[in-house]
């Protein structure tokens, strides 16, 4: 059965108020995780309803957080998601670069003491098709080693760019830094499928088709070595910048008890247009049009965009388990 966007996000709403989640809080986070479910990408769509109400039953976020700003340049800032859902303070991080970049050129604004942020290239395309040129990193919970090791360290730690095309959807790059984005290990969990060999090892280190033992073990980093060296870069700026946990600090997202996770991200912003006028928009439309000369290449961000329409007119089918799974959480109130 096909369900509209907005009964997606009503129910994603319905059940994160149940959690105890304040009211504009649910309401940013369920437009997110609706529009993750159009754009095709349910590891990070309404199953993470679930996981969230079981983060605030055991006190790992902070349901009635009230972002806070702190000014560092004129050009830079600081965030403070209060331990919140990391939707609100990363939507309102978003507009903020964007007005800095209006102001100045460009505008930094790291974001500290927040929690899974979703679809790295939401917030980014939003920028782009405002006209700036986004880029955003964090962290995440530790899943990859380092290069050489066998220890969790890193996040999977996920990296999205985003760039303004004149009257055409905005070019948007987006992935995380492992060999598939981790959750997808959690879609198979609900489902009861297994995962192909590739994707994630046993804690032990070895190779595994099991989703489950893949979330308590060890992704496999995208390019091996150098996966782990780009995680390694977002870890130093995400962090260093913000004053928030390292990934290994961070207690798993795939645990309902543990520690407040504390990550942190870092979003620049651009204005296109502050080296001369018509000079981005010029040379991006004629390296576009380099690639239409290649009937191969697709252009990054498309397919998202092309499912998202026909899921917008049709509507979009969720896991039965998944749907089920908030209509109980609604019900019983997640059993308080």
């Amino acid at each position: 059965m096909s369900h509209s966007f907005q009964e997606l996000v009503q129910l994603a709403y319905q059940g994160l108020c149940a959690a105890g989640v304040k009211h504009d809080a649910a309401a940013d986070t369920a437009l997110f995780l609706a529009l993750a479910e159009v754009d095709g990408l349910a590891s990070h769509g309404l199953a993470r309803v679930a996981q969230y109400s079981g983060h605030a039953k055991h006190q790992r976020i902070n349901t009635q957080a009230v972002i806070k700003t702190h000014p560092y340049k004129s050009a830079a800032a600081l965030v403070d998601g209060q331990d919140g859902l990391a939707f609100p303070a990363l939507k309102y991080a978003t507009d903020l670069s964007v007005h800095l970049a209006h102001q100045h050129g460009v505008g930094l604004v790291a974001i500290k003491n927040t929690h899974h942020f979703g679809v790295a290239g939401h917030y980014t395309e939003a920028a782009a098709r405002a006209g700036y040129i986004s880029i955003l990193l964090g962290n995440t919970p530790a899943a990859m080693p380092m290069a050489g090791g066998s220890k969790a360290v890193f996040g999977t730690n996920p990296l999205a760019a985003a760039f303004p095309v004149q009257g055409k959807d905005p070019l948007v790059i987006d992935m995380s830094l492992s060999a598939v984005a981790r959750g997808k290990l959690l879609v198979a969990s609900k489902k009861g499928e297994s995962i192909p060999l590739g994707w994630a090892l046993t804690a032990d280190g070895q190779p595994t088709t099991n989703p489950n033992e893949g979330l308590k073990g060890l992704m496999v980093p995208l390019g091996g070595d150098k996966g782990s060296l780009l995680a390694l870069i977002i870890e130093l700026l995400a962090v260093g910048l913000s004053g928030s946990q390292y990934s290994y600090e961070a207690d798993s997202f795939f645990s309902m008890k543990g520690n407040k996770p504390r990550l942190g991200q870092l979003i620049i912003t651009i204005d296109p247009g502050l080296p001369g006028k018509g000079i981005y928009r010029n040379r991006i439309l004629d390296l576009i049009n380099t690639f239409a000369s290649d009937a191969g290449v697709r252009l990054p961000g498309q397919r998202r965009f092309t499912v998202r329409q026909k899921a917008m007119k049709l509507g979009v089918v969720v896991n039965e388990a998944v749907l089920q799974e908030i209509q109980n959480g609604i019900q019983s109130g997640w059993n308080n």
